[in-house]
């Protein structure tokens, strides 16, 4: 049932909640590992990248509600389309604008460039892919562990190329963690043993480790996917809890892999700012 209109949520909330916007610092670090992987630095001339990959990021978001909005209308009454503060039609038109405006910011600034160009499109595929089949789908963990990969390969490509060695063992780690946090928020049931082996690929990040990774970074990351995982054992189970949490270490992930790349700790400080401002956001708008 609707709401009331006048109890309606103001717009700018709605599109706030409608982009999970409290999880786009994941996204900047996911574009600052990118670029440093390849041996680069992440100066200001590359802010054009973040605020591209912000659009498409927000696109998703807003896509995956307008999808799931029979699902919603039965299990998550509050979200904006069901509780009836926009129609599907407008979230729908929303998200796949946002989506253009990403990659044609993307092709801009690259001078059309292929390949950060032919990365942008295959990341809107997977996302529009991701969007209509995760319910139903026992692969959507990867393909949306492969939604985040594009971005390190957008953002490679856009100085080098995605396909350089550091950039693709970066990508298999981010894949790891991704399909481990994605795996969690599916499931309705972790309390059987038959369904905590996917929580495995969440230690493929130590691979890092081999690699030189700084070691502050490393227990930073360890310690706070414990801590995530611990909502998981209380009574009743918060997996939303631990949803957000494993988000917001995305950014502990990237400090620990910009680690390994020599001379690059003011991007791994980057980091680990944007693991405290995702927290800080997601007290005021919920990251799921």
């Amino acid at each position: 049932m609707e709401r009331p209109r006048q109890q309606r949520r103001p717009k700018w909330l709605v599109y706030l909640l409608l982009g999970r916007v409290s999880n786009l610092p994941t996204i900047w670090t996911n574009c600052a590992a990118g670029v440093v992987l390849t041996g680069h630095s992440f100066d200001r001339s590359m802010l054009w990248l973040p605020f591209a990959l912000s659009l498409i990021y927000t696109a998703g978001m807003f896509l995956n509600d307008a999808f799931d909005e029979r699902f919603d209308r039965q299990y998550r009454a509050e979200r904006p389309i069901p509780s009836g503060d926009i129609t599907t039609g407008k979230v729908y038109a929303l998200g796949f604008g946002l989506m253009a405006a990403g990659v044609l910011v993307v092709a801009r600034q690259t001078e059309l460039k292929a390949e950060p160009s032919v990365w942008a499109l295959v990341l809107c595929g997977l996302i529009v892919y991701y969007n209509y089949r995760h319910k139903r789908d026992p692969l959507s963990p990867l393909a949306m562990a492969l939604c985040r990969v594009m971005v390190y390969f957008i953002s490679a490509a856009t100085v080098e190329t995605a396909l350089a060695p550091d950039v693709l063992i970066g990508a298999v780690t981010l894949t790891g963690y991704l399909i481990g946090l994605t795996y969690i928020a599916k499931q309705e049931n972790l309390s059987e043993i038959k369904n905590l082996w996917p929580l495995l690929f969440l230690s493929l990040p130590l691979i890092q480790f081999l690699r030189g990774a700084n070691l502050i970074a490393g227990i930073a990351l360890v310690g706070w996917t414990l801590y995530a995982l611990s909502f998981l054992i209380e009574t009743p189970r918060r997996i939303p809890a631990a949803v957000v949490g494993l988000i917001a270490g995305i950014s502990l992930l990237d400090a620990m892999t910009m680690s390994t790349i020599p001379d690059q700790t003011p991007a791994m400080i980057f980091a680990f700012l944007a693991f405290g401002l995702t927290l800080a956001f997601q007290r005021f708008i919920p990251g799921t």
